[in-house]
């Protein structure tokens, strides 16, 4: 499980130096379709590859909710925020679904929302406001539009969650389920660029090169990952484990891109990392006199 962690921290972290190369070239909905696209195509040929079926009936209901709500509508929200808000403030907004999954999972998952947990998802939060240095909002349509979207991979991953959960016949592995959901998704972005025009994009070697990364490496690996964390962690603690994405992130952007790196954006890593620590870490049990 920390592997797993560990990984979809390096790869969805250091997408943050790509997608901000990727954005030269590329509308960013339009790439955000070019990215799942790609993503499940890779999928798709791994499925052939190990001769593995569709996944039966009953599966498909979820795949379909999850693919639209957590690859199509999170990301469109994203980009469409973006429009109108900075980006640091987006990255928030988007990575506020942690506390959405906490009251849902309360509600639906029977995951009890403890004080240490409130807590620890309060100190992450502040520490995400404090690294994106936050200081303005912007339109109230974009904020509503992006936490939309942090409230629709909320939803999604309590879904698939949930379904782990009650369907006792384990016949449809997570490379199948990531794969299906993704192309629901990403069919989801086509339908919406052909209907919306969104610009041209730009090919060079290295608008090419993002996007093999985002397809390969931070849309088909990371969400398997995602979705592997989800089936053996926690909903709320999972979501909260993925707050090391813009720790690693601004980390990149300081190691690749020579941003600078203050003393504030220091604390709020901090403070995430904390948050994180207090919620993913089991409290010390005490001990019975003997």
């Amino acid at each position: 499980m920390i592997k797993a962690l560990l990984m979809l921290y390096a790869v969805w972290g250091f997408n943050w130096v790509v997608m901000k190369e990727a954005s030269l070239f590329f509308p960013p909905v339009t790439f955000a379709c070019y990215r799942f696209i790609s993503g499940a195509a890779v999928l798709l040929l791994i499925n052939i590859w190990l001769r593995l079926p569709l996944p039966p009936k009953r599966y498909w209901k979820w795949i379909i909710i999850t693919g639209i709500l957590q690859i199509a509508l999170n990301n469109a929200a994203v980009q469409i925020g973006m429009q109108t808000l900075d980006a640091g403030l987006v990255a928030v907004l988007n990575y506020s679904m942690p506390v959405w999954v906490a009251i849902l999972a309360h509600f639906f998952l029977h995951e009890t929302l403890t004080r240490r947990k409130a807590a620890g998802i309060i100190l992450s939060m502040a520490g995400m406001c404090i690294l994106m240095n936050i200081d303005t909002l912007g339109s109230m349509s974009g904020i509503f539009f992006t936490i939309g979207g942090a409230v629709a991979w909320a939803v999604a991953s309590v879904i698939i969650k949930y379904q782990d959960r009650t369907m006792k016949a384990k016949d449809c592995t997570m490379i199948q389920y990531t794969t299906w959901q993704m192309t629901v998704g990403a069919l989801t972005l086509l339908i919406y660029t052909t209907i919306f025009d969104q610009g041209s994009s730009h090919w060079t070697w290295l608008s090419i090169s993002c996007l093999a990364y985002n397809g390969i490496l931070a849309s088909a690996l990371a969400f398997f990952l995602w979705n592997f964390i989800l089936t053996r962690m926690e909903a709320g603690k999972a979501s909260i484990a993925v707050l090391g994405v813009p720790v690693v992130g601004v980390i990149c952007g300081v190691l690749f891109l020579g941003e600078a790196l203050r003393g504030s954006t220091a604390l709020g890593m901090l403070l995430i990392l904390g948050g994180i620590l207090l919620i993913v870490m089991h409290p010390p049990t005490k001990k019975l006199p003997p």
